[in-house]
């Protein structure tokens, strides 16, 4: 099947450089999405066009581009208001897609599991829904193809009723899988497991990590988003203490506030984890960038205030910055998730953060006590466990609960 071709548009409002970044992951998106890109064009400007997005005479030079290349449209690194979408696909003669439409697709592409497919389908119907004015003629001419998939494809004639009553329906449907959502992380935070969420860009190794630290079978690819729903497994440290591992969706630059809104129960997970696991692929020259992106979106679920090891991964990659830094993590590790270089000082430190956090027990348990023991075995970090006349002797550390 051919490839659908797009010329990608960005205006630079100061760091140029910066802008042909954001265009380089726009090009990986649409890559992921199944797309092409023909080509790249920047426009400097003090803000975007509120009208066109790009200037009028700029966006005819981008539709003769087009027709050069024989794209099917132009794909915008920005979210596009209605009147801009309007104006641009009156100007273009082809598909005209913006960044958040793109990551819609690609999210309604990988969203495997029921929850995730709602989310998608509920972030799809508040883009369309805040877009009804402009997107009618710049969606009567997809016709299919990216930009189109997913649970929440609609018709055109949907109106803004139809789309509200849609929302609501989803709402209701959220809201319960949220509540099955938390019964379960109540009895995992019950069962005084130390929780752990794998944060990170997309495309770090999230899912990568998770596999070699448990064991899991987590679906990862060297692709952006590659991964959606969470996964919780469990890791058997070499003193017996297990912990709870879960991989969260990849953040990324701009991510549309529709998905962080339709994704917020899942993301919730990050929240009433006890520590942080943030990983930053080290081998990607704007590791520094994106570190900050994780942060400023930790910062928006309100996700603040716990223990953060930084995880500096692909230490094994040509272009790997082994001097990169993150004051805003307690521990810094480096490692690689493919090979598992590292990985046992990651599990060592980690293992030292959980004790920092836990009270210290140094006592004798009778013989007839023997379902402490077990509890401690299982949920504490043991120092040392000798047999005696009296019962057994445990030094450990333990969950403040537990104490």
């Amino acid at each position: 099947m051919e490839k659908e071709k797009f010329i990608l548009v960005a205006v630079a409002t100061g760091d140029e450089e910066a802008a042909w970044a954001s265009l380089g992951e726009l090009m990986e998106l649409l890559e992921t999405a199944g797309g092409e890109a023909a080509e790249g064009v920047i426009q400097n400007l003090p803000h975007p066009n509120p009208a066109t997005y790009i200037g009028v005479g700029k966006a005819e030079e981008v539709a003769e581009l087009a027709r050069a290349h024989e794209a099917c449209g132009i794909l915008c690194d920005d979210e596009l208001s209605p009147v801009q979408l309007k104006n641009l696909s009156d100007i273009i003669d082809g598909k005209v897609i913006d960044r958040t439409m793109l990551i819609l697709d690609i999210f309604a592409a990988h969203a495997l599991t029921k929850e995730g497919r709602i989310q998608v389908e509920m972030a799809q119907l508040k883009y369309r829904q805040a877009h009804l004015r402009g997107i009618g003629k710049a969606l009567s001419r997809l016709g299919g193809g990216i930009g189109t998939r997913g649970p929440g494809e609609t018709k055109l004639e949907t109106d803004r009723r139809a789309i509200q009553r849609k929302i609501g329906t989803l709402s209701v449907e959220i809201r319960t899988m949220k509540n099955v959502r938390q019964t379960t992380r109540k009895k995992r935070q019950e069962s005084a497991l130390p929780t752990v969420a794998i944060v990170g860009y997309t495309n770090a190794g999230k899912s990568t990590l998770l596999n070699r630290l448990t064991g899991a079978d987590t679906l990862a690819e060297d692709k952006l988003f590659a991964t959606l729903d969470p996964t919780t497994r469990v890791c058997r440290m070499d003193d017996g203490q297990e912990i709870l591992f879960t991989d969260t969706v990849g953040f990324i630059n701009k991510l549309p506030h529709h998905l962080i809104d339709a994704f917020r129960s899942t993301l919730e997970e990050a929240r009433h984890a006890d520590y942080i696991l943030h990983v930053v692929d080290g081998s990607d020259e704007n590791a520094g960038e994106h570190m900050q992106v994780v942060y400023r979106t930790l910062a928006d679920l309100a996700i603040t205030g716990k223990p953060v090891m930084t995880v500096i991964n692909k230490c094994d990659l040509p272009g790997f910055d082994g001097m990169l830094r993150d004051e805003r993590a307690d521990r810094i590790v480096r490692i690689s998730a493919a090979s598992g270089e590292g990985t046992p000082l990651l599990l060592g430190q980690l293992s030292e953060m959980i004790r920092e956090n836990r009270v210290y027990v140094d006592r004798i348990f009778s013989y007839t006590d023997g379902a402490k023991v077990a509890l401690i075995r299982k949920y504490g970090q043991i120092i040392r466990e000798e047999y005696e006349g009296d019962g057994v002797h445990i030094a450990a550390y333990v969950p403040p609960n537990m104490a």
